[in-house]
C-alpha cells in the first residue's frame, strides 16, 4: 500500500493531533471540572446550586468523548508513552478515575431525596469529581515537564522507579494549582454565559477575578521555575526522523533550560505562552464590562495557550526520564508504524468532524441561559 505522507510528516501530524485533542477536552470537559469544583462556592441555596448543575448536566457527557479519544490517540498513536505513563502513573490515573466517577453518581442521585444533608454531601462529591482532576491533571504535566523517574534496559523493559508521593513536588504542585486556576476560570467563563443575573452570577464573576489573577501569577512563576530549575533535554547526534521507534537509538542528555531553546530557533511558538497571559486579562475585561461570551473566549485563549507552551516548549519531547535521559520518549522514537499512523489518520480525517458537528449541535440546540424558574418547573432538570 502507498503511503502519501512520509514517516517523519505522520510523526509530526500525530504529535499535533494529540495536542488538538487534549486542548479539546480541555475546553470542553474542561469547563465541567472547573463549574463542579466552583459548586459550593457559587451556589448557597439548593435552588442556587441546582442552577449551576444544570448548566453543565446536559453536556458532560458528551465531552467524555474527548477523553476517550486523547487516551485513545495516546494508545494508538504513542504506544511507549502510553505504556510509560499509565503504568507509572496508575495510582495517579486510579485517583483521577475514582473522582470522575463521583461526578455522574452525583448527578444521578443528589436530587432523589429532599434532606439538605444529604444533597449536601453530593453536592462536595461533585466539588470533588471536579477538584481533584484538575489537580492531578495538573500534576502530571509537572511531572512531564520535570521528568518521569523510569527507564529501558536493552531489551526495552521500562523499569520505573517512583511512587505516588513521589508525584507532587513543589514545581508539580504549582502546575496542579495552575491547572485548578485554569479550568476554575473556564468553568465561571461557562456560568457567565449559561444562567441568568442574579446571586449566583455575582459570586461566580467575583471567583473568576481571582482565578484569572491566579492563572497569570501561577503560570509566571511556573515559567521561571522551568527556566531557572535546569528543565530541559537535548537531542545529541544525527536524528534519525525516519527511522524505526526506539528509545534506545536516539541520544538524549540533560539540557538545563532545554525548553526554552524551541522560542529562540522558532520565534512564532511565544504565541502560546502570550495567549496563556492574555486569555485571562481579556477574561477580567469580559468580567468587567458583564459580556459573557467575552469572558468566556478569554477563559477559551488561555487554556489553550497554557496547554499548548508545554507541548510546543517540550517538542520533539512527550515524555522525558529524569534517571535516565537516553531513555526519554521522543516524537522520533515512540511512535507507531509508519502504516499505523497513515490508517489513524484517515479515520481521524473520516469522525474528528463528526465529533466537532456533534459538539457544535448540541451547543446550538441547549443554547441559552437557564433561570430559577427553569429550575422550579422544568421536570427533566437534575
Amino acid at each position: 500500500m502507498h503511503i502519501p505522507l512520509d514517516y517523519e510528516t505522520l510523526r509530526v501530524v500525530w504529535w499535533a493531533l494529540l495536542g488538538v485533542l487534549l486542548i479539546g477536552f480541555a475546553l470542553t470537559d474542561g469547563y465541567d471540572l472547573g463549574v463542579g469544583a466552583l459548586l459550593p462556592f457559587v451556589g448557597r441555596s439548593d435552588q442556587e446550586r441546582r442552577l449551576v448543575i444544570n448548566a453543565i448536566a446536559p453536556h458532560w457527557e458528551g465531552h467524555q468523548v474527548w477523553f476517550i479519544l486523547g487516551g485513545g490517540a495516546i494508545f494508538a498513536a504513542w504506544p511507549f508513552v502510553y505504556a510509560v505513563s499509565f503504568s507509572g502513573f496508575y495510582l495517579a490515573m486510579f485517583l483521577v478515575l475514582a473522582a470522575l466517577i463521583l461526578r455522574p453518581v452525583s448527578f444521578k442521585y443528589r436530587s432523589k431525596h429532599a434532606d439538605p444533608a444529604w444533597r449536601n454531601r453530593w453536592d462536595w462529591a461533585l466539588f470533588v469529581g471536579g477538584f481533584v482532576p484538575a489537580l492531578v491533571f495538573g500534576v502530571a504535566v509537572g511531572n512531564v515537564l520535570a521528568g518521569a523517574p523510569f527507564r529501558f534496559d536493552s531489551d526495552l523493559r521500562m523499569t520505573y522507579e517512583g511512587s505516588l508521593l513521589g508525584l507532587f513536588t513543589p514545581f508539580t504542585l504549582l502546575t496542579g494549582l495552575l491547572s485548578v486556576a485554569m479550568l476554575a476560570l473556564h468553568g465561571a467563563g461557562w456560568l457567565a454565559v449559561k444562567i441568568e443575573e442574579g446571586p449566583v452570577l455575582v459570586r461566580t464573576r467575583a471567583i473568576a477575578r481571582i482565578a484569572a489573577l491566579a492563572s497569570i501569577a501561577l503560570f509566571l512563576i511556573g515559567g521561571v521555575m522551568v527556566a531557572k530549575g535546569g528543565m530541559g533535554l537535548a537531542l545529541t547526534g544525527a536524528v534519525d526522523t525516519q527511522g524505526p521507534s526506539n528509545p534506545l537509538m536516539s541520544a538524549s542528555v540533560a539540557a538545563p533550560g532545554g525548553w526554552l531553546a524551541n522560542y529562540g530557533a522558532h520565534p512564532w511558538m511565544v504565541l502560546a505562552p502570550v495567549l496563556g497571559l492574555v486569555g485571562p486579562l481579556v477574561a477580567l475585561a469580559g468580567i468587567t464590562a458583564r459580556r459573557g461570551w467575552l469572558n468566556l473566549l478569554g477563559t477559551a485563549l488561555a487554556t489553550t495557550g497554557i496547554i499548548a507552551t508545554v507541548g510546543l516548549s517540550m517538542f520533539p519531547f512527550i515524555l522525558p526520564s529524569s534517571i535516565d535521559p537516553r531513555s526519554s520518549l521522543t516524537v522520533w522514537n515512540a511512535s507507531s508504524s509508519h502504516m499505523t499512523l497513515f490508517i489513524m489518520l484517515i479515520v481521524t480525517v473520516i469522525f474528528l468532524p463528526v465529533v466537532l458537528g456533534y459538539t457544535a449541535w448540541v451547543m446550538k440546540m441547549l443554547g441559552g441561559r437557564i433561570t430559577l424558574r427553569d429550575v422550579q418547573t422544568n421536570p427533566d432538570f437534575y
